[in-house]
């Protein structure tokens, strides 16, 4: 682990934290092994539900360390992508806990997560083509589909940063915090998520997020043997059981 990134677990719930605050958090390669690392734990760990990513110092991520990559570092790591995330998200759950400036790759990692929880003074923003770059770390392709189209064409040709409060509006942001909180909501909504079935919620994400490439003609077969293998689990059987009775599940994970 880099001494740059900070993971705490926190029962059902794994933090990440990127600790750079001198530098806004800007993501060197060692941060994006370090956070490669937490992530693959996230998703090894059975009694691990949901992790929250979020960034030192008042700020998210400011993005690639320009300083690195002047001297010919690239932060990518083979097969996981900027900031060990955005090429391969994990299997379960991940909150951003946005404050602050969450710019260029900060950006494109929040992008990455599949909930966004922001302070309502934060910023995002896809600034690389004022910098002669391309924001190719999921940038481009993920903001068009998460915002209207037109609006993401602007902010990725303008480098135009999106405030909290628009990106709320816009559908981006899921929930709204006053500064300096983003992080205890996240973690309230990661605690709402944990309380659910484990395999469930898995099988939820997995179809949410490879279903935007399915044709209407393959959807029902695709999904199929996902939800099917989640009916033939323990824990299915549980929350009927539990339902009847009147109690709360208790999830086994299988």
């Amino acid at each position: 682990m880099s001494a740059a990134v900070l993971i705490e677990r926190s029962g059902a719930i794994l933090v990440i934290t990127l600790s750079r605050p001198e530098r806004r958090n800007a993501v060197d390669y060692a941060m994006s092994e370090a956070v490669a690392a937490g992530l693959d734990l996230l998703d090894a760990d059975a009694q691990l539900r949901v992790g929250i990513i979020t960034g030192a110092g008042g700020s998210f991520c400011s993005g690639m360390d320009l300083k690195a990559f002047v001297a010919g570092s690239r932060p990518e790591v083979m097969g996981r992508g900027f900031g060990g995330l955005t090429e391969a998200p994990p299997a379960k759950p991940l909150i951003a806990a946005v404050e602050g400036y969450a710019l260029a790759g900060g950006c494109e990692m929040a992008l990455a997560c599949d909930l966004i929880v922001a302070a309502d003074d934060a910023s995002f923003g896809l600034p690389e083509v004022t910098r002669g770059l391309v924001a190719g770390s999921g940038g481009l392709t993920r903001l068009v589909r998460r915002i209207p189209p037109a609006l993401a064409m602007e902010f990725a040709l303008t480098g135009r940063h999106l405030g909290a409060l628009e990106a709320y509006r816009l559908g981006l942001v899921n929930r709204l915090t006053v500064p300096g909180e983003a992080l205890a909501e996240a973690h309230a909504l990661a605690a709402e998520i944990a309380a659910n079935a484990p395999l469930a919620t898995m099988a939820s994400k997995r179809i949410m997020v490879e279903s935007a490439d399915w044709t209407a003609a393959e959807q029902w077969d695709r999904q199929r043997p996902l939800v099917d293998a989640v009916l033939a689990t323990h824990d299915a059987q549980e929350g009927a059981r539990a339902f009847a009775e009147k109690r709360l599940p208790v999830w086994r994970g299988e």
